[in-house]
């Protein structure tokens, strides 16, 4: 159930917001996705998890949007799977389960093939699960609050996809230590600025505001140019040198 309210060039929409832990917003030309569930550090329950590719596309097919921040409410950014209420939830547990095995998690922007550009705003905590949003964002930016770490060998998981993710974005030696090390390694935000999992350190209460304008920068320029600067940055990430200058060539055509 979708839900809007304007006031002057501000709309509100609460995707379910109560039942899934989303929150969309839209404010000018920027598209907001906030993780809602501040209690539980903004982990991600089956709601949640079910929510997401619906959210992203929302903001993604909205025409008046051309820039997507994703961000988290209170203390934490994203702290990856809710493990205590997907035990209380097997249908949710097994479909996660399916979902992993298969490859198709369908939780971030680059799962999902979304091609607006995203702005990720780390607010706090950072943690397992969470890294997806980081490493698939376009242009990360982190509150001094902001900490990274990968917990998973700490409880007896294997740490692949996040450790993947990671060592694209990070040199080799940063991402092994943080996915061996468990929950002993935490990036500050200053640290991960220095090894470039994020591009800027604000103070926490500049980092809404600071997100705003930078995807407004990004949204003023040309719609179809930016989305296929994007292309290219991926395609480059994804296909190699060689391979990824063919794929943006064929693109301009």
């Amino acid at each position: 159930m979708e839900q809007q309210t304007a006031t002057g060039d501000r709309e509100r929409v609460a995707w379910d917001g109560e039942e899934s832990g989303l929150l969309l917003e839209r404010h000018g030309p920027v598209g907001w996705l906030t993780f809602d569930r501040p209690e539980t550090g903004n982990a991600m329950d089956g709601p949640m998890m079910d929510a997401l590719p619906s959210a992203w596309h929302t903001l993604d097919r909205d025409p008046a949007v051309r820039c997507i921040v994703v961000t988290g409410a209170g203390r934490a950014f994203q702290t990856g799977l809710d493990v205590a209420a997907l035990a209380q939830d097997p249908q949710s547990m097994r479909a996660q389960t399916e979902r992993t095995r298969r490859a198709d998690l369908g939780l971030t922007n680059w799962h999902l093939g979304i091609a607006t550009p995203v702005v990720v705003a780390v607010n706090g905590v950072c943690a397992g699960g969470g890294l997806h949003f980081v490493v698939d964002g376009d242009v990360v930016i982190a509150s001094t609050a902001a900490t990274f770490l990968d917990p998973h060998v700490s409880v007896g998981q294997a740490s692949a996809w996040e450790a993947i993710g990671l060592i694209r974005r990070i040199p080799a030696a940063v991402a092994s230590r943080i996915a061996l090390v468990g929950a002993h390694e935490r990036l500050d935000a200053e640290r991960a600025r220095q090894v470039g999992l994020v591009s800027e350190v604000v103070a926490p209460d500049e980092l809404i505001p600071t997100a705003q304008r930078l995807a407004e920068r990004i949204a003023a320029n040309d719609p179809a140019s930016v989305r296929q600067a994007k292309r290219a940055l991926w395609a480059a990430q994804e296909l190699g040198y060689a391979a990824a200058l063919a794929y943006a060539h064929e693109g301009d055509r």
